[in-house]
C-alpha cells in the first residue's frame, strides 16, 4: 500500500518553513519491504517486551526507562543524519515498537488504567498530533519528511500509533477472546480492507497508510503471541527468546538487503530553498 503527498506543505515555494534547508526525505519509500519489516517490528515490540519484563528482572517501569533511554540515543542519530539510512531507521522504529508498547502495559499493569480508557487517551493524542502536524505542515505525508518538524511530528505520531496500536490489540483481544492465530486474521482482513478502499474506492492515501500503520500493530503483536506462548495458552511454545531472536534476524537480513540494492530509497538529489514541484 503506497502514499502519496497530498500537498507540497505549508510553504508553497519551499516545502519547509522559512530558514530550514531541506534535506533528502528521512524515511524510506513504501513498499512491500516496508510493510513486512514493520510487521516483524511490531511482533518484536510485543514479544521483546516481554522477554526483557521476564529475564532482566527489572520490572516495566525499569525496563521502560531503560529502552526509552536506548530510543533517546538512536532517534539522535536518527536525526543528525541528512538522509534515509535504514539501519539507523529500522532500529528506531523496533525500538519505539518496543517503547510504545511499554507505554502501554505500564498503563494497564502498573496503574491500573483500563484498556478502554488507555485505547481513547492515545487515540486522541494521535488525533491531537496529526492536528498540529498538518496545520503548522498542511501535509501528513510521509514523502515530506524532510524538515527537522516534519521529522519530529512523524517519530511522535509513530510512537503514539505503536502505543494505540498495543491497546487497542490487547482490547480486541480481552473482549472478544478470539485467540492469538484468528485476531491476527482479524487484523489481516482489516488491513486487507483498507487496501481495497484505497486502490478500489479511491480512499485518501495518506488516510490508508495512517490507518494501516495504526492496524499493523495489533496484527505484529498476534502473530508474536501465537508464536511465543505456550500451548496451553493457545499458542505455538516457541517462547520469547526463539521468537525474539528469529524475527530480528529476518529484519537485519532485510536491512542489509534494502541497506546494499537501495529498493527503498527514492532517488532525488539533495536539494537547496528553491522551487519545489507539486
Amino acid at each position: 500500500m503506497t502514499e502519496t503527498s497530498e500537498t507540497s506543505g505549508a510553504y508553497p515555494h519551499t516545502g519547509a518553513a522559512p530558514g530550514h534547508r531541506l534535506r533528502w526525505n528521512k524515511v524510506p519509500e513504501v513498499t512491500a519491504y516496508f510493510w513486512i519489516i514493520k510487521v516483524l517490528c511490531t511482533t518484536v515490540g510485543e514479544t521483546a517486551a516481554d522477554l526483557l519484563n521476564e529475564k532482566l528482572g527489572m520490572g516495566l517501569t525499569g525496563v521502560s526507562l531503560l529502552m526509552s533511554a536506548l530510543l533517546a540515543v538512536v532517534l539522535v542519530v536518527q536525526f543528525r543524519t541528512r538522509a534515509y539510512h535504514p539501519g539507523v531507521y529500522w532500529l528506531a522504529v523496533a525500538l519505539i515498537s518496543v517503547v510504545g508498547t511499554l507505554i502501554s502495559d505500564n498503563l494497564t499493569d502498573n496503574l491500573g488504567v483500563p484498556l478502554t480508557t488507555s485505547t481513547a487517551v492515545f487515540s486522541v493524542a494521535l488525533a491531537i498530533v496529526f492536528a498540529v502536524w498538518y496545520r503548522r505542515e498542511r501535509t501528513l505525508s510521509i514523502h515530506s519528511i524532510d524538515t527537522v518538524s516534519r521529522e519530529a511530528y512523524y517519530w511522535l505520531a509513530v510512537l503514539f500509533t505503536f502505543a494505540l496500536g498495543t491497546a487497542a490489540g490487547d482490547l480486541v483481544a480481552e473482549r472478544m477472546a478470539l485467540g492469538y492465530w484468528v485476531s491476527a486474521v482479524l487484523f489481516g482482513l482489516a488491513i486487507a480492507a483498507v487496501a481495497v478502499a484505497r486502490f478500489a474506492l479511491g480512499l485518501n492515501a495518506v488516510l490508508a497508510f495512517w490507518i494501516a500503520y495504526i492496524l499493523t500493530r495489533p496484527l505484529g503483536a498476534s502473530i508474536g503471541d501465537y508464536l511465543s506462548q505456550p500451548t496451553g495458552d493457545g499458542g505455538l511454545g516457541f517462547g520469547t527468546v526463539v521468537t525474539s531472536v528469529l524475527f530480528l534476524a529476518v529484519i537485519l537480513a532485510l536491512v542489509v538487503y534494502l541497506a546494499t540494492t537501495r529498493k527503498d530509497v527514492v532517488a532525488e538529489p539533495e536539494r537547496a530553498l528553491g522551487p519545489r514541484e507539486g
